[in-house]
């Protein structure tokens, strides 16, 4: 018996007792959506927690008690059921609600210390005269650097209350001195949709980073502004989606649906069935649509395509994505801490549930899932996937799909690998590739400032020989050359490079635009654009 399984019912016995300790401690304390507990057969164990409190050899905190128990107890549950802190509750909810109170900086935390990437445009921080390259080394006159900063760190100190000041002390490069700027926080805009534009005549782009409280009204922006720009056709890019509010994606799903259409329908013991179906109002019910999903899809950006792909509206392009159908009620407690309860599953218009398979208590194995993909090849061979649910079909046309774990695309584009090489691998992985693009930057910042588009500012840095460069900074951080695979993969190495300057240096679209230029399954849904197969055809025509 492994010594995890040995303690499993001491961890079970526990986790019972503090259930009852959250119910007689918190149970009044709810604001906003608020929860019963009941308190069932619990005379026993409040006698116990009473003795405990009243005759243990210590002095027990019993806040603190519940504060480390209540993640124990909702791990018990299921993997998406969750306890967040006051001190991360507000945080977590920051890009889903559309804005938050702070500076207005995006930052990189590099030997030690804050270094300020981007300006927000019009933010308090490009107000009091912050600019990209500055390193933050003092708030409020008090020393901001060393290893106890972490972006946590960071985040909670540069967030605060609206009007609300802080002084920053500044290293900016050419000056000699710390310079001092007194920030009054602001109101930071989020943003949902981080990339819309042209990927040909006809075809037009939106990238969805999540889905929050104002995603529905970015994404009709975007649209309105394609529309200026002629597109007839469209690409939705939910790569990386992790989700967010279902009534988002059933927004956006109506956008494209006829009158009528089921879009997603929830369940669960203590929640009776509510259909979510379409008005027939959108206006682009007729538009040729591809949506694009990969492993990191999950939640929303699953219901979004699974109500495209079972009303047989669109195509599906990319990989199998993650795997969550469970819908959460956020509870929030008194002290600003807040649970996440899962309080009923969501099923696609078929009928499917696409929550992936999961044990209680078994969180380390659900959440090495996706490596275990990885290793089973199933990112490089559409064979390779493993449905683990029952068999359903599309609403219109019949077409088989599957339950049980996650969106598999229509149509499969693997993960591409070629000229990957072991000094690719590592330069990748241990963040060497991403410091150098930072350095660089950052040391080239003046003159690279010369360059306004993303053709202008390629054209300089392919004449710089990048990869040389990297291959020499990597060498001193203890990356040996390896002249053969870094010619093999010369180009890979070059991209991810151009990405990260061209991601400083401009901002979020820029960048995305640039990855997406050899982006296999960008291709792959450009080629079903132009050749008329947005629409899905019947099994038995294929």
């Amino acid at each position: 018996m492994t010594k995890n399984n040995r303690f499993m019912p001491l961890w079970l016995a526990f986790a019972a007792i503090i259930g009852i300790v959250v119910g007689t401690f918190y149970g009044n304390h709810f604001q906003g959506n608020r929860l019963s507990i009941i308190n069932s057969g619990s005379n026993k164990l409040s006698n116990l927690l009473y003795t405990l409190d009243d005759q243990y050899v210590d002095s027990v905190d019993m806040n603190d008690l519940v504060e480390k128990a209540i993640p124990l107890i909702l791990a018990e549950l299921d993997p998406h059921s969750a306890y967040l802190p006051a001190k991360d509750a507000e945080t977590a909810n920051d890009d889903l609600r559309g804005s938050f109170f702070g500076v207005g900086i995006e930052f990189i935390i590099r030997n030690d210390t804050l270094r300020v990437q981007n300006v927000i445009g019009g933010g308090p921080a490009e107000e009091a005269g912050l600019l990209a390259g500055d390193k933050i080394v003092t708030v409020d006159d008090s020393a901001f650097t060393g290893p106890t900063l972490t972006n946590e760190v960071a985040m909670h100190t540069l967030k605060g209350p609206k009007d609300t000041q802080v002084r920053l002390g500044v290293a900016r490069y050419g000056v000699d001195s710390i310079e001092h700027f007194t920030v009054t926080r602001g109101k930071i805009e989020t943003h949902s949709v981080t990339a819309a534009y042209m990927l040909d005549e006809k075809t037009g782009y939106v990238k969805l980073k999540n889905f929050g409280e104002n995603t529905y009204e970015e994404m009709l922006v975007a649209l309105a502004q394609l529309s200026i720009d002629g597109f007839e056709r469209l690409v939705v890019d939910l790569r990386g989606n992790t989700g967010g509010y279902l009534f988002s994606a059933v927004q956006i799903a109506n956008e494209f649906l006829p009158r009528n259409s089921l879009i997603v329908y929830t369940e669960g013991r203590r929640s009776p069935r509510e259909n979510h179906k379409s008005d027939g109002r959108g206006a682009y019910k007729h538009m040729p649509l591809v949506v694009l999903i990969d492993e990191g899809s999950a939640s929303a950006s699953e219901i979004l395509a699974g109500a495209i792909q079972d009303n047989d509206r669109g195509t599906i392009i990319g990989r199998r994505s993650f795997g969550k159908g469970l819908v959460q009620q956020p509870l929030d407690f008194a002290d600003g801490s807040m649970m996440r309860l899962t309080i009923a599953r969501y099923y696609t218009p078929s009928g499917r549930c696409i929550q992936k398979p999961y044990t209680s208590g078994m969180d380390r194995e659900y959440e090495e899932d996706l490596l275990l993909r990885y290793q089973h090849g199933e990112f490089f061979s559409q064979d390779s996937i493993k449905h683990t649910g029952p068999e359903y079909h599309t609403l219109i046309k019949g077409r088989t799909v599957y339950g049980g774990g996650g969106i598999t695309p229509d149509i499969f584009v693997p993960e591409d690998t070629t000229n990957y090489t072991s000094y690719y691998k590592e330069a990748a992985m241990s963040g060497l590739l991403l410091q150098f693009g930072y350095d660089y930057t950052d040391g080239n910042r003046q003159k690279l400032q010369e360059y306004e588009t993303i053709d202008d500012l390629l054209k300089y840095l392919k004449r710089q020989n990048l990869v040389e460069k990297f291959v020499v900074y990597a060498e001193k951080k203890g990356l040996k050359r390896r002249n053969l695979m870094i010619q093999r993969s010369r180009h890979l190495l070059e991209e991810y490079i151009l990405s990260r300057v061209v991601y400083t240096m401009l901002d979020e679209q820029a960048w995305q635009e640039f990855i997406n230029r050899e982006d296999p399954t960008v291709r792959e849904a450009l080629r079903v654009m132009q050749e008329g197969k947005a629409f899905p055809e019947v099994e038995s025509d294929k």
